[in-house]
């Protein structure tokens, strides 16, 4: 039985994760988020629902108490929610972390499309990079995921980039970025302390198609 805790339960990618995993008889949810009533559907038989902030130390340890893998997708003071998750999942004894940042924290994105998103976005990145170098730093087996632009398209298709390469395009839709975080937590061994951008294939540009 893989249990697996989502920190964020109620973002719009973690949505998807939880439909992708409901109702499946191997895999036993903890749904970590402040109101309940955010989910935008109603929960799975294999989802139990803790509310509460990652900032309150018992709640969260609750969550990621027993887990194979814990995967946060939060917002707001990302630096400091991390650090309390590293800290709680290290002294819970958890050990998997997938952690979802953003494009850009380390100036990786190309032409254009990077100083285009640097105007956009620049003000937000660092936080988010505060936040990819504790969970590098944390001793956990983890993955940290920087997706592209996001978008609501019906589709699961996607490539990656690794922590040192060039991004890739410009845009991916939050069901992909879904399925690949359902994929990575379906891992048996370990995650392999990565750092992953992903875009979907051939959406190079000066930035992206819907803006």
């Amino acid at each position: 039985m893989k249990k697996i805790a989502i920190l964020g339960a109620s973002g719009q990618i973690a949505q998807h994760v939880v439909d992708m995993l409901a109702e499946r008889g191997d895999t036993e949810m903890t749904l970590f988020l402040r109101d309940v009533r955010k989910l935008s559907r109603d929960i799975p038989d294999n989802a139990r629902v803790i509310e509460g902030d990652v900032h309150d130390t018992a709640k969260l340890r609750d969550a990621v108490s027993g887990q194979d893998v814990v995967y946060a997708n939060l917002a707001g003071d990302v630096d400091a929610q991390a650090a309390a998750i590293i800290t709680v999942m290290k002294d819970a004894g958890s050990r998997k972390l997938i952690f979802c940042t953003t494009l850009g924290i380390y100036d990786e994105v190309p032409g254009q499309f990077g100083s285009w998103n640097n105007r956009e976005i620049g003000e937000y990145l660092p936080p988010y990079r505060k936040a990819a170098d504790l969970v590098e730093a944390s001793g956990l087996d983890y993955v940290v995921l920087r997706p592209a632009w996001l978008t609501d398209a019906d589709e699961v298709t996607y490539e990656t980039t690794e922590r040192h390469e060039p991004f890739k395009g410009t845009e991916i839709s939050r069901k992909s970025v879904a399925a690949l975080v359902v994929n990575l937590a379906e891992t048996t061994g370990a995650l392999g302390n990565r750092n992953i951008g992903i875009n979907k294939p051939n959406t190079g540009g000066d930035k992206p198609a819907f803006m």
